[in-house]
């Protein structure tokens, strides 16, 4: 990281506004790598210089990373699993910062997760209601009719975890592959946990294969188990979408 002045460093990381950090600066309560520092224009590191304030470490804020991975078949959407699988944070250790998943895909899907520290857009986009499309590739055992698929786009009762009973919303289905176990893709507004797998289950289907390939204004564009970050423009984007337009 380049250096920059003490008095910003502070005030990048909260302690107070740039005047008053000069002022506490001139006061003699800061020091650089053990050295009391008195000097207005001195200049640090916050990656590799030690700066303290009244005696405590600075703590340079963090950097904001978004990236999207690949989530391959066989990994959990969890920071730690107890039952010793593998978790998508072994597929994030080449990153120069922790970051999380946005939401989740099952053991067995695949697909688009994002992953990010920006703890205010991922509450955000797991919001209930906040309407973000996803849409993924779903292979059916078996040929549900038109019956069913206009029953499953309207939304049907399904039930949850806790052993509550909820309808889902709308969805927009089309198929993509006609086959005695066809391929569907699937555009749903909200994610509850296995929501496809238990819409397709209360119609007396079963659902073999899901990929998610497109999260809101991001699609799937990197091989599995690999991730790259995010451009300007797709960060802008998924903020709007989320979060609304700046005023």
């Amino acid at each position: 990281m380049p250096q920059e002045r003490l008095q910003k460093l502070m005030a990048q990381a909260g302690i107070a506004s740039r005047r008053a950090s000069e002022e506490i600066i001139a006061a003699g309560r800061v020091t650089l790598n053990g050295t009391v520092v008195t000097e207005q224009g001195t200049k640090a590191d916050a990656s590799t210089d030690e700066i303290c304030v009244d005696g405590k470490p600075l703590v340079p804020p963090q950097k904001l990373r978004y990236f999207m991975l690949h989530k391959p078949l066989g990994y959990v959407t969890t920071v730690t699993d107890p039952e010793g699988r593998k978790t998508v944070m072994e597929l994030m250790q080449d990153c120069p910062e922790r970051v999380y998943p946005v939401g989740r895909l099952d053991y067995n899907s695949e697909g688009l997760l994002l992953m990010t520290n920006d703890g205010a857009l991922a509450h955000s986009l797991m919001k209930a209601g906040n309407h973000v499309p996803k849409t993924y590739q779903v292979k059916i055992s078996g040929k549900p009719d038109d019956i069913t698929l206009e029953k499953l786009r309207a939304g049907v009762a399904i039930e949850l975890e806790d052993g509550r009973k909820v309808k889902t919303s709308s969805a927009k289905i089309r198929l993509i592959k006609d086959a005695d176990n066809p391929w569907y893709e699937i555009i749903l507004i909200e994610g509850r946990n296995r929501q496809i797998r238990r819409m397709f289950q209360s119609a007396g289907f079963q659902v073999e294969k899901i990929k998610r390939i497109q999260f809101g204004p991001l699609k799937l564009d990197v091989p599995p188990g690999q991730f790259r970050p995010l451009t300007v423009r797709e960060v802008a984007h998924l903020k709007n979408r989320a979060l609304g337009p700046k005023k």
